[in-house]
């Protein structure tokens, strides 16, 4: 059925069909649920299970690299006494935060999203997947599609091809692919990778490990933070507390970050000394720990009470900056000549980035290229009707990002309801607009991938703030009004609002 031609009424009909039961996903539900309780939503997951990122990567000592507090909810504040928490703990906060609101009772598991097509003549979303455990597709049909698939693929990591990758004797493994039976206990362990990942992974496996050599091609800018802030307080307004708490580590984030841009040379001092604190004196800093770029071109790794650097000084771990030559079947020959002799290899060698979760897209039966379009707000896509994505800060917590894109999104849906109009377009017209990165990052994950993503502009709304204050003011506080943004298609008298399931316009049964 050509998806012009009408609406299948046997089709299972949603208002709002949220795709992903991560971080961003749980958080979208319950901004629909509590802000526009007059629509019905249901959420895809293609795994079988809740959390995302934070249920898929279970490697040692997998951690948030963020605070807590700016990384966790708005609406419910993170109460755990850590400031960087383990991946478990996150796991279970958004688990909890799922069954606490009943969202959910929203999520189908094992769906993974392959198609989205809108028809304007329907003012629908026909969305098709695949269920996973068969390989059937399922369909369904939307007035809104909100994506919260995250930026990565979750069925492949970055994996770069190593000459003699195939004649090592040990085992290698990739993080994101973690398997639960691996003993590394008394063993000589080589991570490759200076991101997160490895700085996580490092300490972690040198509690047991015989010893730990993080490999690096260069160095990464890595700072200590308090694993518990001290600013945290429990007690009766304990909640208060805490959301006070949120407010001044965002604030002090964007500050942070615009002192660095602006001042990049008194920032890698700072950054130095506090290297210089925890490292043993006379310890090569410039080689290991001094990175070319400036700090922010690439996002910064922080370590709870500077655990890695406890971890060298103790003769634990070592770090490494070479290039690969080849692998041998006894470890890893470098470029220098020397030969790092391993049991296990870890590949913590990056993320593969996918927009949208791969999902392929038409707009009346014409194809969606994203890498074409612009990033309307840093939440939807030039020309695209009816469709948002989360995409969180890259410079500070993913999730103060997304939530304000989930509170714009619920104004925008009340709008639509109050007006009786069907469709929401950023259309681009008028002022000229320069094309760039949608992520300003020199990453090797991102540069790697960022020609598929949507481009932002040069100028607001299509430009990508990275701002938190900027954002807030612009997001929430101002009117939804702009000459981008066009409200359209109004229902037609001669039909019924929906073909399965009440409008936006409509009213939830009760």
């Amino acid at each position: 059925m050509s998806v012009a031609s009408g609406v299948d009424r046997a089709v299972e009909h949603v208002d709002v069909l949220i795709v992903g039961a991560g971080l961003s996903g749980i958080g979208a539900a319950h901004h629909i649920a509590t802000k526009t309780p007059w629509l019905t939503f249901a959420i895809l997951e293609g795994r079988d299970a809740i959390g995302g990122t934070w249920d898929l990567f279970r490697y040692p000592g997998v951690r948030s690299d963020s605070d807590m507090f700016t990384l966790g909810y708005g609406f419910r504040p993170w109460n755990g006494e850590n400031s960087i928490a383990d991946g478990a703990s996150i796991r279970d906060y958004i688990r909890e935060t799922a069954a606490e609101d009943g969202t959910d009772q929203r999520i189908r598991f094992g769906h993974k999203v392959r198609t989205a097509a809108w028809s304007s003549d329907d003012a629908l979303w026909h969305v098709t997947a695949e269920l996973v455990s068969t390989g059937e597709s399922v369909e369904l049909t939307c007035r809104f599609l909100y994506s919260c698939t995250g930026y990565y693929r979750y069925d492949r990591g970055h994996l770069p091809e190593f000459p003699g990758y195939d004649d090592f004797d040990g085992t290698i493994v990739h993080p994101q692919f973690w398997p639960d039976d691996l003993d590394y206990a008394g063993k000589r362990v080589v991570v490759i990778g200076s991101g997160a990942t490895a700085v996580t992974l490092v300490p972690a496996m040198a509690e047991t490990a015989g010893h730990v050599t993080m490999l690096q091609r260069s160095p990464t800018y890595i700072a200590s933070a308090p694993a518990k802030n001290p600013l945290n307080r429990g007690g009766p307004n304990g909640r208060w507390a805490r959301s006070g708490l949120r407010w001044a580590l965002a604030i002090g984030g964007v500050a942070g970050y615009q002192f660095s841009r602006r001042r990049p040379e008194t920032v890698r001092k700072l950054l130095r000394k506090g290297v210089e604190k925890r490292l043993p004196e006379g310890y090569d800093i410039d080689t290991h720990f001094t990175p070319a770029y400036d700090p922010w071109d690439q996002r910064m790794c922080m370590v709870p009470d500077g655990d890695l650097f406890t971890a060298i000084s103790e003769g634990r771990a070592s770090v490494v900056t070479d290039h690969i030559e080849t692998f041998t079947p006894a470890g890893i020959r470098l470029a220098s000549g020397e030969e790092l002799e391993a049991d296990v290899i870890v590949t913590a060698t990056g993320l593969e980035m996918l927009f949208l979760g791969g999902i392929e897209l038409t707009v009346d039966d014409e194809a969606v290229d994203p890498s074409t379009r612009l990033t309307y707000r840093g939440t939807m896509i030039e020309g695209v009707p009816n469709l948002a994505f989360a995409f969180g800060y890259t410079n500070a917590s993913w999730t103060l990002k997304c939530e304000l894109s989930c509170d714009y999104v619920t104004r925008v849906l009340t709008r639509m309801r109050e007006t009786g109009l069907r469709q929401c377009t950023p259309v681009h017209s008028g002022t000229e607009v320069e094309p760039l990165p949608f992520v300003d990052l020199t990453s090797g994950y991102v540069q790697r991938s960022v020609q598929s993503f949507p481009k932002q502009g040069d100028a607001f709304p299509w430009q990508v703030h990275q701002n938190y204050l900027r954002d807030y003011r612009a997001m929430r506080l101002k009117g939804l009004e702009d000459d981008v943004l066009r409200l359209s298609n109004p229902t037609p008298i001669h039909t019924s609002a929906t073909p399965a399931g009440p409008a936006l316009t409509g009213s939830r049964p009760r």
